[in-house]
């Protein structure tokens, strides 16, 4: 037995809470980035449209129709058509053990339960068992009842005279039984997306995933292999995998397959590794003893919490322990020889002499720290060795992504090819779960139909050479273009926090700045900026106020804009001078990279003024209304809003959520605003929603009043769309199954909404949201005594479905479909009005479409409003793989560390690993500072398009 610490915790805390009823869990979603500018194809539905003086709502909404517009091309589909048998599937609810296992703990278990405990039960079928309460089976089960409860072992677990082999209480209890006549009736649309449904799905999709998972490691639907794995340095090691989902569509039911990126944990020892992520060299352990410095051990603390590691004997290091893997959980503080224990006979002993006891070996590196495992032994990391094909479940370091973005990249065709040739690594026909359970899948891609959307006519302002603009390809440039509504800069100053950069450069920037916002009709009274050199390491604010009084000084104005030169690895800085600019003092600021300026050019500098140009109120351009027939009708005033959560990184314990929901101001639904808030760890629900629409309801009306100058009857909008953002692919996908079900009858007085009887519960949350949503903005709506529609619409861009042209000359110049194909046909949700819409173009990698909805509204309009929303992102001239708010409300969440004091840690989430904060939601609260009365009628949150991309991706 390994000694334990002298300060180790108490026991584990207790048993599970209650227990729900059972429901199919929504998956875990894969490492799968894009490329750098590989693009999502977004999926996006539409369930509610409620009049706010009829208060009637309808959940759910079933297609009318498809789409005309555009021209048709064929298209391939990541996806392959399976057939589906008329039997029936039993479903057993499993309970294992007093307290939550892992998932693959789970599995070893039911696995041992079928092979050794009772193989007569099992003898006719092998059941799939999805890790953590459900077990399906093709045939039913002879419990002897409904119910069961077996005394299950692990084969070859260690046991000794005292300790014998540890035994797991499992009880399987039958909760349904059904028959897949209904997923036939589904797919026809005879049926409703009900409970049994679900189950159905969930069954097949169980079933297909237990073959690779007793193969592979797993992540949720995905499986990963070591063939072609990369490692990219700081411990870590990239696998390729596939991903694989049964889903519905019209008609028919399809497997989606789609290639993954899984990033493991570097095996070997457990010195390698951590001198790995550490960049230290691999030939000195020594360096990770006690003399390590504090902040590095605490980084590679956590960085490490969690690994399984093997512990061998030192005699023999090329031999497996004879022990389980034991789980990381810490670092000591001290190295082996440092840190004592007490024995049982009282003796105070150090690590190193103990294990120097106990094998007759001495260690190696005596002086090394150790790791510390289960309730507190400390092994030395000599003896430690990390098992192959671990996943790791923290977010990676910033410097590595770019390297898990090229390796993840994969063009149009060859990733097509790595699916099909997938096919053959799942071997479905070979698989005895798929087989038991009736599949039959079709080898060859699906094959559909897709239109390429005319893209919309953009306007910009007077003194354009050619005001109106028509996108190809998914971009366009702003050549002789002018703003549709510049804006002024008075006074600047020049911040310069990089000391290399030398005087030479400063003047280029000064002139190139100047000449940028000048070209894209701006206006700059003061063209000679406030130049400040500051010190990185000194006190930055007090720095820049005295820039600001300089210029006031001289200009008698104060500054307009800060424009601020950053070190390369400058982000604190970066934060500090945000900080500053949004919350402290209410001045627009821009920064720049010194890097990008040593080599900036003209087309640079009009790309900085897309930014500045919005952050100083001004509008960059407008689609024409007659691009989109909601923004055309001026009787019908139409309010764009998009809201997005943002959680804390993998492991992270502690800490909040942050949700924020932007609208347009204006009647091109070119101009936003934003307001944010923190809220409860990991939580959808947007909490203040309501006093959150209501803000932005007040600043639409006030700028259609005192800048369009509408009268004031027709300052309220008549519509509002409001596209939401920010759930996973399992989330979403039970959003996506809400159509059919009633309301709960909690809602049905309150409400007076005629229903059936209640909703499965498993469906609850999801439709919480729907409800709170529609709920808040009538309240919002209510209050400001406005009538209006309200259309949701649900945007899902983590998913997997890849459109591919059948034709070379269909596809763009990346080999991606064109922007603006919009598929709604085939592929789609057998009963709701659903649509994928790819409208961007591509530039490495595969573009991703997005999945949207529609609701009474046709779906022409629909995919014409969504196509439109797309070109208005104010920091590009191309099309993005979003509609712009919700981009922009994206943005805003990614932002939420620079309202905290940069010089205080309760807001610093950017470490991802398991952390021991005491720190409340009421903490975090407090600390979250309101943006500045300055910036809250500004575009203040405007990005690069490609930082955007970054932040949003992992």
């Amino acid at each position: 037995m390994p000694p334990r610490s002298q300060n180790r915790p108490g026991p584990r805390g207790g048993g599970q809470g209650p227990r729900q009823a059972p429901a199919a869990r929504g998956p875990q979603q894969p490492v799968n980035p894009p490329g750098e500018y590989e693009w999502r194809v977004l999926r996006l539905r539409l369930f509610i449209e409620v009049d706010t003086a009829q208060h009637i709502t309808t959940v759910g909404v079933r297609r009318p129709g498809y789409g005309s517009s555009g021209r048709p091309i064929p298209v391939y589909v990541n996806s392959f058509t399976v057939e589906i048998p008329d039997s029936t599937i039993y479903h057993y609810d499993v309970i294992a053990n007093d307290k939550v296992l892992p998932s693959a703990m789970n599995q070893r278990l039911i696995k041992a339960l079928q092979d050794n405990i009772a193989p007569g039960i099992f003898a006719e079928t092998r059941c799939v068992f999805d890790g953590r309460k459900n077990l399906y089976a093709p045939v039913e089960l002879n419990l002897g009842g409904d119910s069961r409860e077996f005394d299950v072992s692990l084969p070859g677990a260690p046991a000794s005279s005292d300790r014998p082999p540890r035994i797991y209480k499992i009880r399987l209890t039958r909760v349904a039984t059904i028959n897949t006549e209904i997923l036939h009736r589904f797919i026809q649309g005879q049926q409703s997306h009900d409970n049994t449904v679900s189950t159905a799905l969930m069954a097949f999709n169980v079933a297909i995933r237990q073959s690779p998972s007793e193969r592979f490691p797993t992540k949720g639907r995905s499986f990963f292999t070591e063939e072609g794995s990369k490692a990219i340095g700081a411990g870590l090691v990239l696998w390729r995998g596939y991903f694989q989902s049964i889903r519905p569509a019209v008609g028919r039911m399809l497997i989606n397959v789609d290639i993954s990126t899984g990033v493991m944990y570097q095996s070997g020892p457990l010195i390698s590794l951590c001198l790995s992520y550490l960049n230290l060299p691999g030939n000195n352990p020594l360096a990770l003893t006690s003399r390590l410095d504090n902040r590095m051990r605490l980084k590679l603390s956590r960085f490490i919490a969690g690994i399984r590691v093997d512990t061998r004997d030192p005699r023999r290091p090329n031999a497996p322990g004879s022990r389980p893997p034991r789980v990381v959980r810490k670092l000591s503080q001290e190295g082996a020889s440092e840190v004592t224990f007490m024995m049982r006979d009282g003796r105070s002993m150090t690590v190193a002499r103990y294990f120097e006891e106990t094998t007759g070996t001495a260690l190696r590196f005596p002086t090394l720290l150790c790791a510390e495992v289960g309730q507190g032994a400390l092994i030395p990391l000599e003896l430690c060795f990390v098992l192959r094909g671990q996943l790791v479940r923290k977010e990676i370091p910033d410097e590595k992504k770019a390297d898990l973005v090229a390796f993840a990249t994969k063009k149009p065709k060859e990733r097509l090819e790595s699916i099909t040739k997938g096919m053959d690594i799942l071997a479905y026909g070979q698989s005895e779960y798929v087989r038991k359970f009736g599949l039959t899948v079709t080898p060859q891609v699906v094959s559909t139909q897709a239109r390429v959307l005319n893209p919309p006519t953009l306007k910009y302002g007077q003194g354009s050479k050619a005001p109106n603009v028509q996108p190809r390809n998914g971009s366009w440039n702003m050549a002789d273009k002018k703003f549709f509504r510049p804006s002024k800069i008075a006074t600047w100053v020049l911040i310069v926090l990089d000391g290399r950069v030398n005087d030479n450069l400063l003047a280029d920037v000064s002139r190139g700045f100047v000449e940028g916002c000048v070209l894209s009709g701006m206006t700059v009274t003061n063209r000679d900026p406030i130049v400040k050199r500051i010190n990185g390491q000194s006190k930055i604010p007090p720095q820049l106020q005295a820039a600001g009084a300089d210029c006031f000084a001289k200009y008698k104005l104060p500054p307009t804009l800060f424009v601020v030169i950053l070190p390369e690895g400058g982000n604190d800085l970066y934060t500090i001078v945000k900080h500053w600019g949004d919350v402290d003092k209410g001045v627009a600021t821009q920064c720049l990279k010194s890097r990008n300026c040593t080599r900036a050019n003209l087309q640079f500098w009009a790309n900085i003024a897309l930014k500045v140009n919005v952050k100083l109120g001004g509008t960059n351009v407008v689609t024409d209304p007659t691009s989109s027939t909601i923004l055309s009708d001026p009787r019908t005033p139409t309010i764009i809003m998009g809201a997005d959560v943002m959680h804390p990184g993998a492991g992270t314990h502690g800490r909040p959520s942050y949700a924020a929901v932007v609208s347009s101001v204006d009647s091109y639904a070119a101009k936003y605003v934003a307001v944010h808030r923190v809220q409860a760890s990991r939580q959808e629900l947007i909490s203040d929603l309501s006093e959150m629409t209501k803000y932005l309801l007040e600043k639409y009306m006030a700028y259609r009043t005192a800048i369009e100058e509408v009268p004031a009857n027709l300052k309220a909008p008549k519509r509002l769309i409001f596209y939401r953002d920010g759930v996973s692919e399992g989330q979403f996908q039970q959003v996506l199954d809400l159509g059919s079900f009633s309301l709960p009858s909690m809602f049905q007085a309150e409400r007076g909404v005629t229903t059936n009887r209640t909703s499965p519960h498993q469906r609850l949350t999801s439709l919480l949201e729907i409800m709170t949503i529609t709920d808040n903005v009538l309240a919002a709506c209510e209050e400001l005594k406005i009538n209006l529609k309200i259309t949701l619409v649900v945007v899902g861009k983590r998913h997997h479905v890849r459109l591919f042209p059948q034709n070379d000359r269909d596809a763009d110049r990346s080999g991606n479909c064109p922007a603006g194909t919009v598929v709604d046909r085939d592929i789609g949700h057998p009963t709701e009005f659903d649509f994928y819409l790819q409208s961007h173009a591509g530039l490495l990698g595969t573009s991703r479409p997005g999945h949207y909805s529609e609701n009474n509204l046709t779906a022409d309009t629909m995919q014409a409003l969504s196509f439109a929303l797309c070109h208005v992102y104010a920091g590009s001239t191309r099309s993005v793989s979003i509609p712009a708010p919700v981009y922009y409300a994206d943005s805003v969440c990614a932002r939420a560390k620079i309202h905290f004091d940069p010089e205080k840690t309760v807001g610093d989430f950017s470490d991802s690993g398991v952390t021991d904060t005491s720190d409340t939601l009421e903490a975090f609260k407090r600390d979250f500072k309101a943006l500045h009365p300055n910036q809250m009628g500004r575009q203040y949150f405007s990005l690069t398009l490609l930082c955007l991309e970054m932040l949003s991706v992992y």
